[in-house]
């Protein structure tokens, strides 16, 4: 039976581990978007301090066997990414949604229409939220229809952590164009967002809460060292952001600015209870969508939201708790969460707070 009064809230954990799809065959780019256990645990150990009883379920098909053998949980904290398709991160939800369990985070509607990048920009753009000009384009041999001022900016439509992005994804003319779009349809097997090239300064904004209660935690810039691939936040550049990149709080206006178009886009979305949307400035400086993350990683060491907020003086406990918090006001469900969780975690170091 789902806790509705003062009881204890059992939690499912929905994920993917990367260890168990690179055993599968997988490669470690194909796999970049799932989970480490550092990761689960974390979570985990975060929800049974904050009191809440869990289970930790698995990905997909662990979770509909344990669904078909009668198992239930009062909520389930979904951070699974799944494998084929636009819908993917919208599997584990929309199962779910089947059996009336609630989960954390988005639901299966928002999850794939933010997977699609294209379809995200067409909802924020005509909710009036900025965003650069773009074209998708199916096929190669399309490219050369695509009528937008160079430099333009190319990446996959529906990849995360990324993939796809890189030091050749700004082109400047249509046979560096046709490259990359033949390129990235062959690589990724999917439609390339061609979009304005935006020159300026990138920030990636924390958000918590739902609709009206949303927030802003803080907009964390992205400074590129020497070591780094130009022009984007890429793969590469995630990957090994100890060696090619800085991360630094922006405290001015543009930082303001950026949280507004931030939350603008949160909402537009409808996105539920925790994540990042990621801006860039273009070349007046006005902060433009580019896209969000309602799935966001949650790793405690190397994450961008926790990180964000470790620089900001959240705890990861806190940002769980926050978190939850959404969750249960949106469903009715009563648990007495700490205002203060606890002392700062020992993952709040020096290193990470670089």
């Amino acid at each position: 039976m789902r806790c509705r009064g003062r009881c204890v809230v059992l939690v499912g954990i929905t994920y993917d581990l990367k260890a168990d799809y690179v055993a599968m065959g997988y490669s470690e780019e194909d796999a970049a978007e799932f989970d480490s256990p550092v990761t689960i645990d974390g979570i985990d150990d975060a929800l049974q301090a904050l009191g809440f009883r869990t289970e930790r379920v698995g990905a997909l098909p662990a979770l509909a066997s344990a669904l078909l053998a009668g198992r239930r949980w009062d909520m389930v904290f979904n951070i699974a990414e799944g494998l084929h398709g636009f819908a993917r991160e919208s599997q584990v939800p929309a199962l779910l949604d089947y059996y009336n369990i609630p989960c954390v985070f988005s639901d299966a509607m928002t999850l794939g229409v933010c997977l699609h990048k294209g379809v995200a920009k067409h909802v924020v753009r005509d909710k009036g939220v900025p965003t650069a000009d773009f074209a998708v384009v199916e096929r190669a041999e399309d490219a050369h229809r695509v009528h937008l001022p160079y430099p333009l900016f190319v990446k996959p439509v529906a990849e995360g952590t990324g993939l796809g992005v890189g030091a050749a994804s700004k082109v400047r003319n249509v046979l560096e164009l046709e490259e990359a779009c033949a390129r990235l349809i062959a690589r990724h097997n999917q439609p390339v967002l061609v979009e304005t090239y935006l020159p300026g300064r990138e920030l990636t904004v924390g958000i918590t809460g739902t609709g009206e209660d949303a927030r802003a935690i803080a907009a964390l810039e992205v400074e590129f060292g020497a070591g780094a691939e130009s022009h984007a936040y890429g793969y590469v550049n995630k990957q090994e952001f100890e060696d090619r990149v800085a991360y630094r709080l922006a405290h001015d206006e543009v930082a303001e600015a950026a949280c507004a178009v931030a939350l603008q886009a949160w909402r537009a979305l409808g996105c539920r209870d925790g994540g990042r949307v990621d801006v860039r400035l273009d070349a007046a400086g006005v902060p433009n969508f580019i896209e969000v993350n309602p799935l966001a990683g949650l790793n405690p060491e190397t994450s961008d939201l926790p990180i964000l907020c470790y620089k900001k003086g959240m705890t990861y406990r806190q940002l769980i708790a926050e978190i939850m918090t959404s969750a249960l006001a949106r469903n009715g469900m009563a648990h007495p969460i700490p205002a203060d969780p606890g002392p700062r975690s020992a993952l709040w170091s020096a290193e990470v707070l670089r």
